[in-house]
């Protein structure tokens, strides 16, 4: 599939990115799919490794509410809960936006995104550079960053406290844009730092807006 190469001076360059990161918004971005994606309202998915169990159920059925809304979700969906929810993501025909942590040159498109891809409903999104050839930590952290960053709301099923998708959410992006997660009592200290519980009805109604 053909990979699109977009350079900050482009027009339908994400405004989002210039906004918030200025002069340090990526020089270009790479995609491969329909870049006209891109111009939906778009919920970022973001959720430490480690979920606990009783969020999980939740989150699926969030997912599926999401799904069978139509509102397109962008995110990494690299750790296990994310995996899961994209899983469910490309069983519907909402748009969805995949960010890997690496370059997306010579990258392998799996099976399952083929279809999608091929649909126009799936767009593979990439900030890094020919450099950033494996995952790494660090390439994580950015990669969520840049996720938050394209994002008009923000949906953390869990962050764990303490950690580095907390530390996103609370000092980066809370505050600049909606941020939303799961009731549960394993997320009191999201819910105490003022971030509120997803309601799907609501959401789809400010995203018709």
């Amino acid at each position: 599939m053909e990979i699109v190469l977009m350079s900050r001076s482009d027009e339908n360059y994400p405004k989002s990115l210039i906004h918030l990161r200025g002069h340090n918004a990526p020089a270009a971005i790479t995609m491969i799919g329909d870049p006209t994606i891109m111009r939906c309202k778009k919920l970022g998915l973001i959720c430490s490794v480690r979920c606990p169990g009783s969020i999980v159920l939740k989150t699926f059925d969030a997912i599926r509410d999401l799904r069978d809304a139509g509102i397109t979700v962008i995110g990494g969906f690299h750790s296990p809960m994310e995996k899961e929810c994209l899983g469910l993501l490309l069983r519907g025909t909402a748009p969805v936006i995949i960010c890997p942590a690496r370059n997306i040159e010579n990258m392998r498109i799996t099976a399952e995104w083929k279809g999608p891809c091929a649909e126009r409903r799936l767009l593979i999104l990439s900030s890094f550079g020919s450099a950033a050839r494996r995952v790494t930590t660090e390439l994580a952290a950015a990669r969520n960053e840049f996720v938050a960053v394209m994002s008009d709301a923000l949906f953390v099923p869990h962050a764990s406290l303490g950690g580095k998708t907390e530390q996103l959410i609370k000092h980066s992006i809370q505050g600049v844009k909606p941020v939303y997660t799961v009731a549960d009592s394993e997320n009191a200290h999201l819910l105490a730092s003022g971030i509120q519980p997803l309601a799907v009805a609501d959401l789809a109604k400010a995203f018709e807006a």
